[in-house]
């Protein structure tokens, strides 16, 4: 039989402090007036204990009021507890509270409309949360790695034609989040895709490439400045030369800095985070010195979509330095790029018609919410995607030497026979 389960309410018991304090040696010999006072306290103890025979007979406020107050994780954690939270948990508002303070982005009215539109906020995050994993690169995949191949048909290039009409690039939004800390620095929304009108337009045979902060701008109220400084938690920087000596300001962007890029198709109601959360990787751009690139992203699946059948997203965010510490400013650093592309395995710029047919198969492929899973299948596409290129970089130097030889042969062929 199950035995009931005892709600511990807490009582003042005029000694509140006591559970900080190491416990009392028990005596040597018996003390009456101690023995009363356990009495006392017993009778007191017995009191404050309320039966309840199972979590449903609490109040639902309070179960809310305690949901409430939990992240998202946690929030389905507790879910799976006992029934009372399970039905309480599915509250629409409760997930609304989880993925407003997770993605700012989602307090707009119209981002609101369109998550309730495919499916509601509770399977918005279960969606968004956890970040693609795409472990179907294998290491040995390069040695039969396939070339495009010439004979094909321009309708087996760009695939099934008739898959493809029934995407429109106006189907996909981009919710994106920037934060450096926990503060949010910066919230955009991408409605469309920019560029992609008409069929025969140049954007489905030309390299995709999505550049937020240029198109993002001019539709969303808060177009000014993207900025960090000092007062945001950013070392101050007396000069660029002692920056290239430490590297603090870049570490401190590099362990500092989070995005989420979510892509939203309207149309199948479905979405992803593209992004890797913290960065994959980065660099100082080489032509000012000023300039901080940092790379997010995630592995793609492109099965029946292009040869290497999958691809790399790639996210770069772009910081420079505006100003470094001084009389009257201190270190300030502005967000230049923020854009999206996607590469095929050979490092090749995906077009178009094909990223948006990548774009939707993305939005179903399996996701985890181990985060070492997602590095792990990122660090393992950069393995082989090296080995390939170096494979192809071994190839090209045999038939480089082999050309040389030939040439040299050639010339000593043609003097043997003039003299």
């Amino acid at each position: 039989m199950r035995k009931p389960a005892f709600l511990y309410c807490s009582l003042h018991l005029g000694c509140t402090d006591a559970a900080k304090r190491p416990p009392h040696p028990r005596p040597t010999r018996p003390n009456t007036a101690t023995h009363e006072g356990h009495r006392c306290l017993h009778r007191s103890m017995a009191m404050a204990v309320a039966p309840v025979e199972s979590m449903e007979s609490l109040s639902s406020d309070l179960c809310y009021d305690i949901l409430r107050r939990l992240d998202g994780p946690t929030l389905a954690s507790a879910a799976c507890s006992c029934a009372a939270f399970c039905s309480i948990s599915k509250e629409e508002k409760l997930w609304e509270n989880v993925c407003s303070s997770m993605w700012p982005s989602t307090n707009r009215e119209d981002v609101k409309s369109l998550i309730s539109s495919i499916g509601g906020f509770r399977k918005f995050y279960a969606d968004c949360f956890p970040l693609i994993v795409n472990k179907e690169v294998t290491e040995h995949q390069w040695n039969n790695y396939p070339e495009y191949p010439e004979e094909w048909t321009e309708a087996e290039y760009y695939g099934d034609m008739d898959e493809f009409e029934c995407i429109s690039p106006s189907d996909f939004v981009s919710i994106v989040d920037i934060r450096y800390k926990d503060k949010t620095i910066c919230s955009k929304v991408l409605w469309g895709i920019p560029n992609a009108n008409g069929f025969d337009g140049w954007f489905y045979n030309c390299p995709f490439q999505i550049d937020l902060l240029t198109y993002a701008a001019r539709d969303d109220e808060n177009d000014g400045e993207v900025t960090l400084s000092v007062s945001d938690g950013l070392p101050p920087i007396a000069s660029m030369e002692r920056e290239r000596k430490d590297g603090k300001l870049w570490q401190e962007l590099r362990d500092g800095l989070r995005l989420s890029w979510i892509v939203v198709n309207r149309k199948i109601k479905q979405a992803a985070n593209l992004a890797s959360w913290s960065p994959l990787g980065g660099q100082r751009h080489w032509p000012t010195e000023k300039d901080f690139v940092l790379r997010f992203g995630s592995v793609l699946p492109a099965k029946d979509i292009l040869p290497c059948q999958v691809v790399e997203c790639i996210l770069s965010m772009k910081f420079r330095v505006i100003h470094t510490e001084g009389e009257d400013v201190h270190t300030t650093l502005k967000l230049t790029e923020l854009s999206m592309q996607l590469e095929d395995m050979e490092g090749s710029h995906v077009n178009g018609r094909n990223s948006l047919l990548i774009l939707k198969e993305a939005l179903s492929c399996r996701r985890s919410k181990n985060y070492s899973e997602v590095l792990e299948s990122c660090h393992l596409y950069s393995k082989v995607q090296s080995e390939l290129k170096e494979e192809k970089m071994r190839i090209e130097s045999r038939l480089d030497r082999i050309f040389i030889l030939g040439g040299i042969s050639v010339f000593v062929m043609f003097w043997y026979i003039i003299l």
